[in-house]
């Protein structure tokens, strides 16, 4: 039997970067994510809490799907629901890139624009009360709920995660994952530390996100930071949080490129731009492992065209203004001492 698109998501490749960190002594390994069929991790949720969904009987020929989503999931979905022949409707706002709305349309998806910014200055408490009204408003509508369906944090678990373990040649001292709606860093972390304890989870986010209490504030770049915090978030699984500015994020995209000829989205600009920040507190001889969501090809009009953001918006954080170390790593270190 020839297999459909659906099952080449997963097993994507992981390589070795080359980008060096001011002559620290670090390996980088990377899990490139945009080989997946939709060109992004997100893939992975979407196959998986629609499959667990039809199992359970939620989700039958007649459902309309409905997602908040500020791009790649929308994307997703919309892929899987044209091979399944599901109605789709994509709740979005107006960070999401014009490549990725008309990719959300060409694959049939309907859209249902918020423009109206939450109590945090975004958008996502927003998309979620349209999504609400859209479940009351459309005949059998079924919301996914990436934010608090434990499906997503298992798909990461089961998928990547498990796939990190398997194909690490050496093991990892540090784990670079960007935050969003944390299913991909719970999944992620839970699978890493089951094969290496002593790894350190470090959240990526941004500047403006409001998921490990920072206040609220204007973001650019989709698909890292929200909002509000998301259900599944436990940050007890969780060692670090290292902020970085949509600038920052930019300049790690152009260097990827430079330094790699790797055309990545935005958030894995935010990952290198972290791990640069963190450079100089990481031990010598550290192994980071990281994932790196999407293609870049749905940011040519964003973070890789240099006048994107004005000059007010080109600002750069000192690392003791952009680190954060969480409860549980605190702990740890006191049972270590003790």
């Amino acid at each position: 039997m020839i297999p459909n698109l659906c099952s080449f998501v997963g097993d994507t490749p992981l390589v070795e970067l080359e980008v060096s960190f001011d002559n620290a002594a670090i390996r980088l390994f990377a899990k490139l994510e945009m080989f997946n069929p939709g060109g992004s991790i997100k893939d992975r949720p979407a196959l998986f809490m629609i499959r667990q969904a039809m199992a359970d009987g939620k989700i039958t020929k007649a459902s309309h799907l409905v997602e908040s989503s500020s791009g790649n999931l929308a994307i997703a979905i919309a892929m899987i629901a044209r091979q399944m022949k599901l109605e789709f409707t994509a709740v979005i706002d107006p960070n999401i890139t014009k490549n990725n709305r008309e990719l959300i349309e060409t694959y049939g998806g309907k859209i249902e624009l918020v423009d109206e910014k939450d109590e945090e200055g975004g958008y996502l408490q927003s998309r979620i009360c349209r999504v609400r009204r859209l479940l009351d408003e459309l005949p059998n509508a079924v919301w996914l709920n990436q934010y608090a369906n434990p499906d997503n944090r298992r798909s990461h678990y089961e998928g990547v995660g498990a796939e990190i373990v398997r194909d690490m040649p050496v093991e990892p001292t540090h784990a670079f994952i960007g935050v969003s709606t944390c299913g991909t860093i719970m999944g992620v972390a839970r699978r890493l530390r089951e094969a290496w304890p002593t790894v350190r989870i470090v959240a990526v986010d941004v500047v403006g996100s409001v998921i490990f209490g920072s206040p609220g504030g204007k973001r650019r770049l989709p698909g890292i930071g929200a909002s509000r915090v998301p259900e599944q978030l436990d940050t007890r699984e969780i060692d670090e949080v290292v902020y970085v500015t949509d600038w920052e994020s930019m300049q790690g995209c152009h260097r990827l490129v430079r330094e790699e000829g790797l055309l990545a989205g935005g958030s894995s600009g935010s990952i290198i731009a972290a791990i640069e920040k963190m450079a100089p507190r990481l031990p010598r001889g550290a192994v980071i492992v990281t994932i790196m969501p999407d293609r870049g090809e749905r940011y040519l009009d964003t973070v890789y065209n240099r006048n994107w953001l004005s000059e007010s918006d080109r600002v750069r954080r000192p690392l003791d203004e952009s680190h954060r170390v969480l409860t549980r790593f605190r702990e740890l270190q006191s049972i270590n001492r003790s």
